[in-house]
Protein backbone atom coordinates (compact mmCIF):
# COMPACT_ATOMS: atom_id res chain seq x y z
CA UNK A 1 0.00 0.00 0.00
CA UNK A 2 1.14 3.52 -0.77
CA UNK A 3 0.08 7.04 0.08
CA UNK A 4 0.22 9.33 -2.94
CA UNK A 5 0.39 12.99 -1.92
CA UNK A 6 0.13 15.71 -4.55
CA UNK A 7 0.25 19.49 -4.34
CA UNK A 8 -1.67 21.02 -7.24
CA UNK A 9 -3.23 24.27 -8.41
CA UNK A 10 -6.71 24.76 -6.88
CA UNK A 11 -8.61 25.03 -10.17
CA UNK A 12 -7.35 21.56 -11.23
CA UNK A 13 -8.98 19.74 -8.31
CA UNK A 14 -12.13 18.66 -10.16
CA UNK A 15 -10.13 17.45 -13.17
CA UNK A 16 -7.86 15.36 -10.94
CA UNK A 17 -10.77 13.95 -8.93
CA UNK A 18 -12.63 12.93 -12.10
CA UNK A 19 -9.47 11.32 -13.53
CA UNK A 20 -8.83 9.35 -10.33
CA UNK A 21 -12.43 8.17 -10.20
CA UNK A 22 -12.13 6.92 -13.79
CA UNK A 23 -9.28 4.54 -12.83
CA UNK A 24 -11.10 3.18 -9.77
CA UNK A 25 -9.62 5.26 -6.94
CA UNK A 26 -12.44 5.33 -4.41
CA UNK A 27 -11.47 8.16 -2.09
CA UNK A 28 -9.16 11.06 -1.50
CA UNK A 29 -8.55 13.84 0.96
CA UNK A 30 -8.14 17.41 -0.27
CA UNK A 31 -6.77 20.18 1.93
CA UNK A 32 -6.40 23.87 1.12
CA UNK A 33 -2.77 24.82 1.80
CA UNK A 34 -0.36 27.62 0.99
CA UNK A 35 3.23 27.31 -0.12
CA UNK A 36 5.87 28.13 -2.68
CA UNK A 37 8.45 26.34 -4.76
CA UNK A 38 11.13 27.63 -7.06
CA UNK A 39 9.10 30.67 -8.05
CA UNK A 40 9.17 32.00 -4.45
CA UNK A 41 5.75 33.60 -4.87
CA UNK A 42 5.05 36.66 -7.01
CA UNK A 43 4.16 40.35 -6.82
CA UNK A 44 0.71 41.81 -7.37
CA UNK A 45 -0.65 45.32 -7.64
CA UNK A 46 -3.71 46.13 -5.54
CA UNK A 47 -5.20 49.64 -5.59
CA UNK A 48 -2.00 51.01 -7.03
CA UNK A 49 0.29 49.48 -4.43
CA UNK A 50 2.64 46.63 -5.29
CA UNK A 51 3.02 43.86 -2.73
CA UNK A 52 4.67 40.45 -2.59
CA UNK A 53 2.64 37.26 -2.32
CA UNK A 54 5.08 34.86 -0.68
CA UNK A 55 2.73 31.90 -0.22
CA UNK A 56 0.48 30.79 -3.07
CA UNK A 57 -2.80 28.91 -2.59
CA UNK A 58 -2.55 25.20 -3.43
CA UNK A 59 -4.51 22.00 -2.86
CA UNK A 60 -2.86 19.04 -1.15
CA UNK A 61 -4.36 15.70 -2.18
CA UNK A 62 -3.78 12.48 -0.28
CA UNK A 63 -4.78 9.17 -1.85
CA UNK A 64 -4.18 5.74 -0.33
CA UNK A 65 -3.89 3.06 -3.04
CA UNK A 66 -2.81 -0.54 -3.44
CA UNK A 67 0.79 -0.91 -4.62
CA UNK A 68 -0.25 -2.07 -8.10
CA UNK A 69 -2.21 1.17 -8.67
CA UNK A 70 0.60 3.57 -7.72
CA UNK A 71 2.13 4.19 -11.14
CA UNK A 72 -1.25 4.66 -12.80
CA UNK A 73 -2.37 6.99 -10.00
CA UNK A 74 0.75 9.14 -10.34
CA UNK A 75 0.39 9.30 -14.13
CA UNK A 76 -3.28 10.27 -13.93
CA UNK A 77 -2.65 13.00 -11.35
CA UNK A 78 0.28 14.38 -13.35
CA UNK A 79 -1.64 14.52 -16.61
CA UNK A 80 -4.85 15.94 -15.10
CA UNK A 81 -3.04 18.59 -13.02
CA UNK A 82 -0.61 19.75 -15.72
CA UNK A 83 -1.03 23.23 -17.17
CA UNK A 84 2.53 23.61 -18.46
CA UNK A 85 3.03 26.70 -16.30
CA UNK A 86 5.29 27.30 -13.32
CA UNK A 87 3.69 26.09 -10.08
CA UNK A 88 1.87 23.02 -11.42
CA UNK A 89 2.93 21.17 -8.27
CA UNK A 90 4.60 17.97 -7.16
CA UNK A 91 3.68 14.37 -6.38
CA UNK A 92 5.15 12.37 -3.48
CA UNK A 93 4.73 8.64 -2.80
CA UNK A 94 5.05 7.20 0.72
CA UNK A 95 4.85 3.64 2.05
CA UNK A 96 1.79 2.82 4.16
CA UNK A 97 2.44 0.27 6.87
CA UNK A 98 -1.03 -0.07 8.32
CA UNK A 99 -4.57 1.11 7.49
CA UNK A 100 -7.68 0.59 9.60
CA UNK A 101 -11.27 1.42 8.59
CA UNK A 102 -12.74 2.70 11.83
CA UNK A 103 -16.37 1.74 11.14
CA UNK A 104 -15.77 -1.94 10.27
CA UNK A 105 -12.36 -2.66 11.72
CA UNK A 106 -11.06 -3.83 8.32
CA UNK A 107 -7.31 -3.52 7.96
CA UNK A 108 -4.72 -2.86 5.29
CA UNK A 109 -5.80 -3.37 1.64
CA UNK A 110 -9.36 -4.31 2.71
CA UNK A 111 -9.66 -0.92 4.42
CA UNK A 112 -8.82 1.01 1.28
Amino acid sequence: MKLVMAVIKPFKLDDVRDALTSIGVEGLTATEVKGYGRQKGHTEIYRGAEYAVSFLPKIKLEVAVKAELVEQTVEVIASAAKTGQIGDGKIFVYDLNNVVRIRTGETDADAL
